[in-house]
């Protein structure tokens, strides 16, 4: 089975086409299954999407949800979530990615609203980064680094690896 049938990944308003199409290629990569909850901050129709360079897009088929409320209300059917902020307290690398997994990102400008990092703080997981270094990582690398971690995971643990 791919990770496709357990992989979500969610971005929580995007502002940038392109993170947005990185993180897209990402999942079309892994089998994933992209999530995006509106409003966005680029358009999606065929044009911006062919002057984004986006040619694969097609093939990716992200899931849209017009609110936070409506794909909430859907989260229990997708799987465990698992919320990526700056300052969240658990290193991604210490999670154990159930299958299946979502993995939730917020905006590039802002990261997720402050509701949800509160409403979720135990489940608030952070890309560990030298103090003092940068601000954050670029939306889709944060994505992909955690997508690969679960990528990671499954695989060994598909070959009676411990992770």
């Amino acid at each position: 089975m791919t990770a496709g049938s357990f992989l979500h990944v969610e971005l929580v308003e995007p502002e940038i086409h392109w993170n947005t199409g990185n993180v897209g290629r990402t999942c079309l990569a892994l089998g994933a299954q992209l999530h995006l909850v509106e409003p966005l901050g680029f358009s999606l129709d065929e044009r911006q999407v062919r002057r984004a360079g986006l040619d694969y897009w097609p093939r990716v088929n992200p899931r849209i949800w017009p609110s936070w409320a409506e794909f909430e209300a859907g989260l229990p059917t997708l799987g465990q979530p698992f919320f990526f902020a700056t300052g969240g307290s658990r290193r991604y690398w210490d999670a154990s990615f159930p299958k299946p997994s979502v993995l939730i990102f917020g905006r590039e400008s802002v990261g997720l609203p402050a509701e949800l990092l509160a409403r979720f703080s135990n489940d608030l997981w952070h890309i560990p980064m030298m103090p003092g270094a940068i601000r954050s990582l670029n939306l889709s690398t944060s994505a992909a680094l955690a997508m690969y971690e679960v990528s990671r995971q499954w695989n060994a643990a598909s070959l009676g690896v411990s992770s």
